[in-house]
């Protein structure tokens, strides 16, 4: 009796699992049969490098933007929900032009700021396969999940040379979460007194214009950082009608993301306390500018700046737990926090995983580097 008792219940159970999963499937139906088309587009163009390397940056475009505008222009658009989104549009939108330009102009038809002249990507793809392509279908899928994965992780390893190169962007990355995540406990227990007295009501009509020329210098730092992962496919050097091409398709492509408010991934910015007011948001702008340019300086690697971002938001949501638990006013906000900061961090890994099974499925070089260390 028990034991059909107990059966009963398994197939309830895996009978709402099924519903579930159906209901899932019917939900994103058009999302699904854009992956499967964008697989099928990867298949056919892998094997006319001049047709693939378009579509890989037309893939890597949408899908770098549509990731990595939670560490950027996340909280600007969370902070700016009410004002029209072709105001905020216009305003980054143009800020990337101008960035992409001078770095066009200034290294020779390079827009990504040297990044690509690091050892191990220094040399444009001559050929491609279906997985240099896919990679960034991966981050789509993930982005989707709302997963902060790393898009320089995800596409940048898929065209190394060398296993060295991966470990210079791991190192530098894993640098800037630690310094990030322990500069936003530092700043927010510094200003802690500050928020709490005088972060109270309305902010001032100042706090908009300040704000703006925070997220705007953040977005520069940013695109100096980032370019390279949409670059990648390109030649290292772009001709004129080529880098119209390439700002004109990520120019209307933010305005898409703008239109959407951030889309899925918005949520991983929104979920975190206080984000939404603008003179929070600027404090997170305007501290991730600095360490971004900081690490621009340092070297000319690339490094995910994901994994900062979520180092910055991490600190900054243990600090103001355990304020509020010092306050005595929420004894859970520190487990709250930690469970956040865990689960942002495990996404990231995730992505690193992902990123280093491409690596090593792609590229021959890279897996017997890393079997001649293992074996």
């Amino acid at each position: 009796m028990a034991k059909d008792i107990n059966d009963r219940i398994t197939q309830k159970k895996l009978s709402k699992r099924t519903y579930q999963i159906f209901d899932l499937a019917r939900e994103e139906k058009n999302f699904l049969a854009l992956i499967a088309a964008l697989f099928l587009i990867c298949a056919i163009a892998s094997p006319f490098p001049h047709v693939a390397m378009w579509v890989g940056f037309a893939i890597a475009g949408y899908s770098a933007i549509a990731n990595d505008s939670i560490q950027t222009i996340g909280t600007f658009i969370a902070s700016n929900s009410e004002r029209k989104w072709w105001y905020l549009w216009l305003f980054m939108g143009l800020i990337f032009v101008g960035t992409v330009t001078y770095s066009w102009v200034v290294n020779d038809g390079d827009v990504s700021y040297q990044r690509l002249a690091s050892k191990g990507f220094n040399e444009a793809p001559t050929s491609f396969t279906f997985l240099h392509l896919a990679a960034p279908v991966f981050l789509l899928i993930l982005t989707r999940l709302r997963m902060p994965v790393s898009t320089t992780f995800l596409i940048l390893s898929a065209f190394t040379t060398s296993s060295e190169s991966i470990l210079g962007v791991l190192g530098k990355s894993i640098s800037g979460y630690v310094i990030a995540f322990i500069s936003a406990i530092v700043v927010w227990f510094l200003i802690s007194s500050l928020i709490k007295y005088k972060f109270q009501g309305k902010p001032s009509r100042w706090w908009m214009p300040v704000q703006w020329v925070a997220s705007g210098a953040l977005w520069y730092t940013w695109l100096a950082q980032d370019m390279a992962n949409i670059a990648v496919y390109l030649p290292r050097s772009l001709s004129l009608m080529q880098f119209i091409a390439f700002a004109a398709y990520i120019f209307f492509g933010l305005g898409i993301l703008f239109y959407l408010k951030g889309d899925k991934i918005q949520s991983v910015v929104s979920e975190k306390a206080g984000i939404t007011d603008i003179r929070a948001a600027t404090i997170v702008d305007f501290i991730y500018a600095v360490l971004l340019f900081y690490f621009k300086g340092l070297s000319n690697i690339p490094m995910s700046t994901t994994w900062v971002f979520i180092g910055l938001l991490g600190g900054r949501e243990l600090a103001i737990s355990f304020a509020k638990k010092r306050q005595k006013k929420k004894v859970k906000s520190t487990k709250r926090a930690l469970r956040m900061i865990g689960k942002d961090l495990l996404f990231a890994l995730i992505g690193l995983l992902v990123a280093i099974i491409l690596a090593l499925a792609i590229n021959a070089e890279v897996r017997n580097e890393v079997f001649e260390v293992l074996f």
